[in-house]
C-alpha cells in the first residue's frame, strides 16, 4: 500500500535513525493522542503536571 507523499513528509519528523516513530520522554507514558516528536521541545502539555510546577505556582 503506498503512502502519500504528504503523510510521508509529516512522519519524517517522527521518525528516528532505525526508521521507526519514536516520542517525546514525556509523551512516551502518556495515554492520550497529543503526542509530539522526540525532536520537539515540550513547551506546554495540557495533560502533563509536573510536582515542580505545583509548588512553584504557590
Amino acid at each position: 500500500m503506498s503512502r502519500s507523499k504528504k503523510w510521508c513528509l509529516e512522519w519524517a519528523f517522527f521518525l528516528g535513525e532505525n526508521g521507526r516513530r519514536q516520542y517525546n520522554k514525556l509523551c512516551k507514558g502518556c495515554v492520550h493522542p497529543c503526542k509530539q516528536s522526540f525532536r520537539a521541545v515540550v513547551v506546554s502539555c495540557p495533560h502533563y503536571l509536573s510536582l515542580r510546577s505545583k509548588k512553584c505556582g504557590n
